[in-house]
């Protein structure tokens, strides 16, 4: 039987307008890569193995488990392991090119890094996401384990496998995104307003039609959210 392809292709829609808005909130420039800041940059002494750490970026969050002495575990969009095996090279901090190549070939990492190239000049939240799951947080050492085990290659989906999906089942057991969902519930709300402005303006257009010409006080009333409806 084949697969209805409404739901696959509205998936595959989500997740481009998800890239483009990611791309929008990676730095701009000429493509050079902006070092991390030298060791020592953040105060690690306050996290423990096991912690859910948070970076907030522009228009995203990146998500990592810190796993002690300085090491972070995170998921990463990455192009490089899918054509290479050299780890020097994988290791290396993933630039912008690497990250968006690996969004569109839908291929990752989940990696360790220094607190410093995790992130990478950001303020850090320490279990922040603890509010929303109340009594499922899991063990510290669990949660270490269960981010030192996924360490490697791994699918990528900016709608169903991201940073937070990683984290949110390595600490409490359940493998989920609010980012993405708060995004898709963003998408349908435009979507909704977007039916429900030519709904009223083919309401409109209806009623001249059939009642004769409205009155020219209400002609601006009927078409003004038509090119707002455009325009958007």
């Amino acid at each position: 039987t084949m697969k209805n392809p409404v739901p696959q292709a509205a998936s595959l829609l989500l997740e481009k307008l998800m890239l483009l808005v990611h791309i929008r909130s990676l730095p701009a420039g000429s493509g050079e890569e902006t070092p991390p800041p030298a060791p020592g940059y953040y105060d690690t002494s306050c996290f423990k193995r096991g912690d859910l750490l948070e970076v907030p970026r522009t228009l995203f969050i990146h998500f990592g488990i810190y796993l002690g002495e300085n090491r972070v575990a995170h998921l990463m969009p990455d192009i490089l392991p899918s054509i290479t095996s050299d780890r020097r090279q994988i290791q290396q901090v993933v630039t912008n090119k690497r990250l968006i190549l690996g969004v569109i070939a839908r291929t990752a990492s989940v990696r360790v890094d220094t607190v410093e190239d995790f992130a990478y000049g950001g303020s850090i939240l320490v279990n922040h996401m603890d509010r929303l799951f109340e009594d499922q947080v899991l063990g510290s050492e669990e949660a270490a384990r269960r981010a030192e085990k996924l360490v490697g290659t791994t699918a990528y989906s900016l709608l169903w496998n991201n940073c937070e999906h990683f984290v949110t089942y390595c600490r409490y057991g359940a493998s989920v995104s609010f980012q993405t969902d708060k995004f898709c519930e963003t998408v349908k709300m435009i979507i909704r307003d977007q039916r429900s402005v030519l709904a009223s303006v083919l309401v409109g257009l209806a009623s001249i039609v059939c009642l004769g010409v409205a009155p020219s006080t209400t002609l601006p009333t009927i078409f003004i959210p038509f090119f707002l409806w455009m325009a958007g």
